[in-house]
This record gives C-alpha cells, sequence and structure tokens, in this order.
C-alpha cells in the first residue's frame, strides 16, 4: 500500500469526524424539541433516498448486488443502534464529554483490529493509543458529574460502533462501497419507521428543519467518506486520527451551545490531539519503510 494512499485514507476520515462532529451536534439541536426517533428515521431516510436516487439511474440493478447480504444488513443494523445511543447520549450530555467516553471506540476497535484482523499494531503505537485512553479519562474524570445512569447510552454505542468499524473494514475488501452505503440507508430507515407511527411530530421552525436536513446530510456524507478511508488505510492506522473528533465536538459545543470545556478537559483534549498526531505519522512512517526499507 503506497503512502498517498495512505495518506488520502486518512484525509478522508478526518473530514468524515468532522461531518460526524455536525451531525451529533444537529443531533442535540433536533433533540431539544422533537423525539429522538423522529431525528434517527429523518437521518437514515435521507441518506437512503438522497443516495439510491443519485446512484441507481447509473448503476441500476447491479448496485445492490453484494455476495455479503447477511453481513450487509448486519452493518446498517449495528449502524442504526449505535446511531440511537448517540442521539440519546447527545441529548443528556455535552458534546464534548459525549464525544470524549465515545473516544474509547478506537482502543477497543484498535484492540480487535489486532485480534481479528491480523492487522500488526507497533509497541510504541499501541503506547500511543493509551495515551489517547488516558487523555479520555482526564476529560471524564471517573467519579465526575458525568457519571450517572446516561452514562450506559455512550458506553453501549462504543460496543456497536466499534464492532461496526470492525466488519466495515473487512466488506471494503470485498465489497463496493456504494452498495454497503445504500444498504446501510435502507437497513436504518426500515428500523427506525418501525417506531415512526409512534413519535410523529411535524417540525414546526426553520430552525428544526434545517437541524434535520444536516443530521440527514452530514450523516450521508460522513460514513461513505469513511468506507472510503477504510478502502484504502488498515483500521489500526486509522485508529488513532478517531480521537481528533473530541476537538470537533468542543468546539461545535463552544460554538452552538456556549459550552466551554474546563482546564482539565482542555488538558486531556491536548493528550489526546498529541497521541493521535504522533500515530499517524508513525504509521506512515512504518508504510513507507516497509515499501522501501533503504529509505530512511
Amino acid at each position: 500500500m503506497s503512502p498517498s494512499r495512505t495518506l488520502s485514507g486518512m484525509l478522508f476520515a478526518l473530514a468524515a469526524l468532522a461531518c460526524f462532529a455536525a451531525l451529533d451536534t444537529s443531533a442535540k439541536v433536533v433533540a431539544l424539541t422533537l423525539p429522538v426517533l423522529l431525528g434517527l428515521w429523518f437521518r437514515y431516510i435521507f441518506q437512503a433516498v438522497i443516495t439510491t436516487a443519485v446512484v441507481l439511474p447509473q448503476r441500476g440493478r447491479s448496485l445492490f448486488h453484494t455476495r455479503r447480504l447477511g453481513a450487509q444488513l448486519l452493518r446498517g443494523v449495528l449502524l442504526t443502534v449505535s446511531s440511537l445511543f448517540t442521539f440519546l447520549s447527545v441529548k443528556y450530555m455535552p458534546l464534548g464529554e459525549f464525544t470524549a467516553i465515545a473516544m474509547v471506540t478506537p482502543l477497543v476497535v484498535t484492540l480487535l483490529a489486532a485480534t481479528w484482523l491480523g492487522e500488526r499494531v507497533s509497541r510504541l503505537r499501541w503506547l500511543l493509543v493509551s495515551g489517547g485512553f488516558v487523555g479520555t479519562l482526564i476529560i471524564i474524570r471517573p467519579g465526575g458529574e458525568l457519571f450517572g445512569w446516561f452514562t450506559l447510552l455512550p458506553l453501549s454505542m462504543v460496543a456497536t460502533y466499534s464492532a461496526f468499524q470492525i466488519l466495515t473494514s473487512k466488506l471494503v475488501k470485498t465489497e463496493d462501497p456504494v452498495t454497503m452505503h445504500v444498504y446501510t440507508g435502507w437497513a436504518g430507515t426500515v428500523l427506525s419507521s418501525l417506531a415512526l407511527p409512534f413519535v410523529w411530530v411535524t417540525p414546526r421552525t426553520a430552525t428544526e428543519w434545517t437541524a434535520l436536513l444536516l443530521m440527514g446530510l452530514m450523516g450521508t456524507i460522513g460514513h461513505f467518506l469513511l468506507i472510503l478511508a477504510y478502502r484504502r488505510t488498515p483500521a489500526a492506522t486509522l485508529t488513532p486520527l478517531l480521537y481528533t473528533q473530541i476537538a470537533f465536538a468542543m468546539l461545535a459545543g463552544w460554538i452552538v451551545f456556549s459550552h466551554v470545556p474546563d482546564g482539565w478537559s482542555l488538558l486531556g483534549m491536548t493528550l489526546i490531539a498529541f497521541c493521535g498526531a504522533a500515530s499517524a505519522w508513525l504509521a506512515l512512517l512504518e508504510n513507507r519503510v516497509k515499501q522501501d526499507p533503504l529509505e530512511v
């Protein structure tokens, strides 16, 4: 795998993380006045309809061709459940703090990538990923105000989203990313539609409609970018970059909700950013040496 391909995968991942921060921000705005399940349905119906409408005329029935239908549907279910836990989490927690807890996911994914996918993870990279995890602990400060019943929501999200990421990294080796995107959108639409008759409320303000549209748009773009990222770069290499979503979330929380992280949170964010950047640089260096052992 060439260094340029690895770098492009990293850039796709960073762009996806910015989209996810915008998605979470929009979801929190929606949750202030509308049912969470309504927001979940809108997020997935947008992705399903837009993606299918754009691609189907070009691809025809081949768009739905897959050799692993069960895995495709399971991936859609995992992401839908993960999205539900995410939307419930941001309803009750600040964006930055929720994202900090969610960043346990990269540690779990690295472990799964090393054990299930057989990806090599150097000791130094393990150390840097662990440093990012320590930064997360500094932000959430176990025993503090964030630890209540709602803490189970982001932890549940971590479990489902870790499985989703590992399944994604396996499917992209044999499946078309556009087909994966379409199946994910329709799986989420079907699941969330089951609850729609019980939670439907017609949005009444421009803010509600704008937030719903942003949820759909950012979710659609973000997950397609993430598929492209995993197609170019191994999961263990992308994992440290996922910590940067904390910075995106804190920035969004400050701009939209005027929530300013305290000193400890900023310390944790700095540690996470350093470890993520250092690990990304190390991954590029390792890949470069592997391609040309004589090049320093």
